[in-house]
């Protein structure tokens, strides 16, 4: 009789063999889930702070090319203000607009050329042909013209 020294298998018996479920939770697989849950949780509230932020920053954007445009019409316009507060616009607009001139100076005004009068032109209207005045109504003609739209009947 021999007997056989049997050597162990590397794989153990199903018996032996725990499984992942059972097994205990150490303290580093506790801190790394704690860590992945607060990372999970600053990740969606940083993701929702961003979305949330979008038009904010559009209206603001909207709001600094509004004040950007603004600053450049009020440049304008204070350059416009010094302009029209100087002498040359004063006597720029005298001269051209005001149709005046400074002593010793001749102003000429040019008449244009070439506008021809015809021979059939009508003669030009007398103003005292032209009656301003209403002829006096009759009271009756009067109270008709209130009440009625049209013109009074002849008697």
């Amino acid at each position: 009789m021999t007997t056989k020294i049997r050597k162990p298998s590397p794989n153990p018996p199903a018996r032996a063999r725990t499984s992942a479920a059972s097994r205990p939770i150490n303290g580093v697989q506790v801190m790394f889930a704690v860590i992945l849950a607060v990372v999970l949780i600053l990740a969606i509230n940083f993701s929702t702070r961003i979305t949330a932020a979008q038009p904010q920053q559009q209206a603001y954007n909207r709001v600094q090319t509004e004040i950007e445009a603004l600053q450049a019409e009020h440049a304008r316009l204070t350059a416009l203000r010094d302009y029209v507060m100087s002498d040359a616009y004063v006597e720029g607009w005298a001269r051209d607009d005001g149709k005046m001139r400074r002593t010793g100076e001749i102003l000429y005004i040019p008449v244009p050329s070439g506008i021809l009068v015809e021979e059939s032109a009508p003669p030009p209207v007398v103003l005292a042909d032209i009656r301003t005045t209403p002829d006096e109504l009759k009271p009756w003609e009067l109270w008709w013209s209130m009440f009625f739209d049209s013109p009074a009947p002849e008697l």
